[in-house]
């Protein structure tokens, strides 16, 4: 059975779809109360899945119940791999630029097979480098690996 958080997650992707705008508002406790869960479950979710590096915007609003409007962000390859750079910035960890690749798959910017490779040039076996420079290193390789994707307009 899928977690809560999945479950959570695919319920917002749908309402996001049916919206005409690419943006839903929602309050957070009936969200909690509609999956049975607890407020912060809700924030987890929207933290972890639905960050600025996946595409997302979120707006908090306080008082009434606790609005919140989850945009997703409509951007052309080139300004979102430009964000990207941006994000992964000097360093990353290995967490952070495996969710970065896992989003340029599902937005189909690179291929499985890109990001399979990916995943290993930028995984800690492959960095063979002391561990206070390790994200770094991992930050510059992953930079240059899109640059050259995306260099000639990507796919």
């Amino acid at each position: 059975m899928s977690r809560v958080s999945d479950i959570i997650e695919v319920f917002i992707k749908e309402l996001l779809e049916e919206a005409d705008d690419c943006a839903i508002e929602i309050q957070r406790n009936e969200l909690a109360n509609y999956f049975n869960c607890a407020p912060s479950q809700i924030n987890y979710v929207l933290t972890t899945r639905f960050s600025l590096d996946k595409g997302y915007l979120i707006e908090s609003r306080r008082g009434g119940g606790g609005h919140i409007k989850i945009i997703k962000m409509d951007m052309d390859q080139n300004r979102y791999i430009q964000h990207l750079l941006n994000e992964i910035g000097d360093s990353i960890s290995k967490m952070k630029a495996a969710s970065i690749i896992n989003t340029l798959q599902e937005r189909k910017f690179i291929s499985e097979r890109e990001g399979l490779i990916l995943r290993v040039a930028i995984s800690d076996r492959s960095l063979n480098t002391p561990i206070n420079i390790k994200n770094r290193v991992r930050a510059n390789l992953l930079k240059s690996i899109l640059i050259a994707i995306f260099q000639d307009g990507g796919k």
